[in-house]
Parts: C-alpha cells; structure tokens; sequence
C-alpha cells in the first residue's frame, strides 16, 4: 500500500511524529482530491489544482500549502523515486511578511501573576530563554547546565543545536521542579515503567540510556501514554495544547488585548535584549537564527528603528 511506503521511508530518514501525521495526512488528501488517482500518473497540472482549491475553497494560509506540497514533492522524491522535471518547477506560495506581535516588560509580569506551577515555569523559560514552543517542551533534564547557567537546545529548527542562557531568577524554582520529577521518575522505575523516547536510535547504542534521568523530559506528563513506533508504554513530555490554552488564558486574565501566544514570549526575548543593548549578533545566536536578517525584523519596536521621529500629532 502507498500509505504504507510512505510511512516506512519518513521513519526510515527518522523523520518526527509529527511530520509523519502531517505528510500521510496531505499524501492522503492529495490523492482522494484526484479520486484516487495514483500519483505516478498525475503531472503539475494535478499538483497544482490541488494547491489552488486549498488556497480558495478552503482559505488556507500560505505555510499550510507549503507544508502540503513539501508531503507531496516527499511522495515523489524519496517514495516513488520519480525524477521528474515537472516537480523541480512547482512554486511555493510566497509567505506574507508580518511583524511579531511583542509585550512589554509589564505585560508580562501581569501574565506571569495569572499563571502558576508548570505553565508558569514553562512561560518564564519561554521568555527568559528564548525558545519556541516545542523547545521548550522537549528539553531534558541534562539540558539544564545549572553551573555555567544555559540552556542546550537539541535538534531545533533545521535540526541544529545551540545554547541559549538560563535565567537566574528561575533556577531555584527549576531546581525544585526537576526534583519532583527526579521523584517521578523513581516511581516510574519501582513501577516496571521510566523509559523515555530518545532520538537517532540513541536508545540501541546506549542500552540504558533511556532509563536514565539525565535524559527525561523536564516537563513530563502526568499519564503515561503508548508509543505507536516502539510500541512501548513511556511518559513522553506535557502537551503544547495545554500550554497554549494556559497563556492565552492568562493574556485575556492580564487585560492585554495583543494577538499574543507563547511565541509572542520568544519575539519579546528578542525585542528587549536589543533594547537593552545587547549586540545583534549575539541575540541572532541565542535565538538559532541562520541569517542576521531574521533577527533584524526585532528592531522595529526599538526608537532607533524610527530614527527618534515624534509624531506631529505630539507638537500640537
């Protein structure tokens, strides 16, 4: 079954979870669009229609298409193994540039006061790190380097690695928390249980490693759940959907009425270690960025961004 090739290469490159749900799902769709076609016989034409009813019949935003043809042109390239010239001249469509929505340093105190336990540890190293969303939930205990106060950062976006700082107003409370997860983890083993999922087959060159709690997550979940590729019974990290809903609760609690999320915490990292005077290519490094200009959009909430201008309403 092609489903079924799919899904055997993306594990094959050891592609994420999620990407593998998000490609069957596109790969799927694509091909029920056609009335089940089979994709070797299809051309751009196909590609193309599938792409534009997206666009039109389903309002779709310009990452969301992205993503379905990245699943398609996979199908192709690393399934079927199709060279085709066809494929090369597909075009993505072109992402509308947005300026990142940033809260002030009082906005997110007031945040901060209407969370509490996880969600609050999780919000401060959002903010006070700089990491995404996933960063943060997937950190590992032997991630935190208490002693030379950073953070590693393993496997972020392009697959690359970085530190980043840890802050020192959070370490007493991160200290604790890691030994009530210490604690879990205990139980977890006394219960026939412990082991966590690592990456890149880590877990066949070193047997033990799994068990160990250098390699749990520092935000585990309360239950444990069922791995579907190992087939094991594990406790993997807290859903990023519980967090989410936790700080957008907070930001309507708070009275902030920003289009504001737990990415809003990384752009306001950013915004005010350049307002603080940090050098820029420093907080493109603390950040993971590849190219300097990703880190220069952060400068348009700065004064200098506007030269000191005052607006002549102020002169009246």
């Amino acid at each position: 079954m092609l489903l079924d090739d799919v899904k055997n290469r993306i594990r094959r490159l050891n592609y994420s979870m999620r990407t593998e749900t998000a490609y069957l799902y596109w790969i799927k769709r694509f091909i029920l669009f056609h009335d089940k076609t089979h994709p070797s016989l299809m051309c751009n034409t196909h590609v193309e229609k599938f792409l534009t009813d997206l666009a039109i019949s389903h309002n779709v935003a310009a990452s969301t298409q992205n993503q379905a043809l990245s699943a398609i042109l996979f199908l192709y390239n690393e399934v079927l193994k199709l060279e085709l010239d066809w494929v090369k001249g597909v075009k993505r469509a072109k992402k509308p540039t947005k300026l990142p929505v940033v809260f002030s340093v009082n906005e997110i105190k007031s945040i901060f006061c209407q969370l509490k336990g996880d969600n609050q540890l999780a919000a401060e190293l959002l903010y006070g790190s700089g990491l995404r969303l996933m960063e943060c939930l997937r950190l590992r205990v032997g991630d935190i380097d208490f002693e030379y106060k950073r953070v590693c950062v393993r496997q972020g976006k392009g697959a690359k690695d970085r530190y980043t700082i840890l802050p020192n107003s959070i370490i007493p409370t991160l200290q604790k928390h890691i030994s009530h997860v210490e604690q879990l983890h205990k139980q977890d083993l006394a219960d026939g249980y412990g082991e966590v999922y690592l990456p890149v087959a880590l877990d066949k060159k070193y047997r033990s490693a799994n068990t160990e709690l250098t390699w749990q997550y520092v935000f585990p979940s309360r239950k444990l759940s069922f791995d579907k590729r190992s087939e094991k019974t594990r406790r993997h990290h807290i859903s990023e959907k519980g967090l989410q809903r936790a700080v957008k609760r907070a930001i309507d609690l708070a009275k902030i009425h920003k289009h504001g999320s737990c990415h809003t915490f990384r752009h306001s990292f950013a915004t005010h270690l350049l307002q603080s005077g940090a050098d820029i290519r420093t907080v493109q490094d603390l950040l993971g960025h590849k190219d300097v200009r990703t880190t220069m959009i952060y400068t348009h909430v700065l004064e200098m961004g506007f030269g000191g201008v005052t607006s002549p309403v102020d002169l009246l």
